[in-house]
């Protein structure tokens, strides 16, 4: 259950006054990641090997094979997080921040938070019932891969409704101030305009709540629609065939990389929960954040079969280097290595990975190189496995346009990097990191050194008028 922003402290007092030159502390540790990907991977090799292990410890396997089918995919999410909640819990002990604005000496008395909490019920039901109109709406969500999501969403939905009383009961007498943008909602749904002589109802926590909530409903529902698939893939293919030629060792270990980053995103997306300072603190309120994000995931995908797809009479790096083992190797090698920046940079927010949220700020990892270190790395091996220059069909002319487009790609993750840095620098946490990567990171100094510029050209500056950022 995610829960808005609040009024509660957050790790910024401490971070923006960190000594010049030293790096802010990440809101993160790297154990959480390491013992998400620990989980993740033994998990894995019980699926893939499950009939010789049921075979040595004396179990009749009977003709089953490896664990591959969705439930199987789904624990192996469990296995992914759990090691990541418990590191969380009693190694960083994050339910103690100041920024959960949880006050764990605190015990008010029912009767002070009931109908606070009431209320609060209200919003977050009204908010999971817009979410699911929207989903029984659009039939997008009951074709291919989404109809796994929309099944497993059925299932938990009763449940989630069960847990939500208790859990809203016990937490709002503990909240510094229980009062956020959900109890807003709620307050608006019952009250409406005719509130008396009470404070009027805010709106701009209501608009951050809600914000929250879209984020979490678009990429839960597209994070578990992928996770099956991308889980049954590797658990199936025969090793044979992972080792037959360098393109094909290139490839599983790509889709390995990318098991991990879509395993520790859904992780991410689900416990959006305050007593792991796991809350969305705010998502990002401007528009054009939302459209640089959303033309990157379906249904809005403007790259593949859409108007930006770069690969039109194209194939990939196995393709043209067919019968060159050197150059696979080395090509493989390098994509790979991208791939890694790439799922590193997931695995770093360990359960706080979303995409147009602030929910801490990551400053460890490939952040100490570079401020987008998955946009880099995912456009260069764009850029690098497709070769967009070469195509099968329509000459240079075809080529030259999959390099345009394919440059316009990389153009809107620019724009996104933009969007999502206007959202953070009302942060002083993230003032403080920008300042310090832009001195120090591998990346940005080598851009102000081979520019001149010891500023980027474009920095997108925060709106006050959004509102404050938690």
């Amino acid at each position: 259950m995610a829960e808005s922003a609040s009024s509660a402290p957050s790790e910024s007092a401490r971070d923006a006054s960190a000594p010049a030159g030293v790096r802010p502390r990440s809101a993160v540790s790297t154990g959480v990641g390491i013992v998400g990907l620990a989980g993740l991977v033994s998990y894995l090799l019980i699926a893939r090997f499950a009939p010789e292990i049921a075979a040595f410890i004396g179990i009749d396997w009977g003709s089953r094979g490896p664990m591959s089918g969705p439930n199987s995919a789904i624990a192996s999410v469990l296995a992914c997080g759990v090691p990541m909640v418990l590191w969380s819990v009693f190694v960083d002990k994050v339910h103690r921040n100041p920024s959960t604005g949880i006050d764990w000496a605190q015990r008010r008395p029912w009767r002070e938070t009931l109908d606070i909490s009431l209320t609060k019920l209200a919003g977050l039901w009204a908010t999971w019932g817009l979410i699911a109109l929207i989903y029984a709406t659009m039939r997008y969500y009951w074709q291919g891969n989404y109809a796994f999501s929309m099944k497993l969403l059925e299932t938990a939905a009763p449940w989630l409704l069960l847990v939500s009383v208790p859990y809203m009961l016990w937490l709002d007498r503990r909240m510094v101030e229980p009062r956020d943008g959900c109890w807003q909602f709620g307050r608006w749904l019952i009250a409406g305009h005719k509130l008396g002589g009470g404070q009027p109802v805010d709106g701009r926590a209501i608009g951050h709540h809600l914000r929250a909530w879209a984020v979490k409903g678009f990429f839960t529902a597209f994070m578990l629609s992928i996770v099956p698939g991308n889980f049954s893939a590797l658990v199936t293919v025969p090793i044979s065939e992972v080792t037959a030629n360098p393109y094909l060792a290139g490839l599983w270990a790509i889709n390995l990389l990318y098991l991990v980053d879509v395993h520790i995103a859904t992780v991410g997306y689900i416990l959006t929960l305050k007593p792991l300072d796991a809350h969305i603190r705010t998502a990002n309120p401007y528009g054009m954040a939302w459209v640089a994000a959303l033309v990157c995931y379906p249904p809005f995908i403007l790259m593949s079969g859409g108007p930006l797809d770069y690969q039109v009479h194209g194939s990939d790096w196995g393709y043209w280097l067919a019968g060159h083992e050197g150059l696979l190797i080395v090509w493989g090698i390098a994509l790979v290595l991208l791939t890694a920046v790439y799922s590193w940079a997931t695995m770093a927010f360990g359960i706080r990975f979303s995409n147009l949220t602030h929910r801490g700020i990551i400053t460890h990892g490939p952040y100490a190189f570079t401020r987008h270190p998955a946009y880099i790395s995912k456009n260069m091996t764009w850029w690098i496995g497709s070769l967009p220059f070469l195509v099968t069909a329509g000459g240079w002319i075809e080529g030259a346009r999959n390099v345009a487009l394919l440059g316009l790609v990389s153009g809107i993750y620019y724009w996104r990097a933009k969007t999502e840095e206007k959202h953070l620098l009302a942060d002083p946490a993230y003032v403080a990191y920008w300042n310090w990567a832009q001195a120090h990171a591998l990346v940005p100094r080598l851009f102000a050194r081979v520019t001149g510029r010891p500023r980027p050209l474009i920095r997108l500056e925060p709106d006050a008028r959004v509102g404050p950022v938690a």
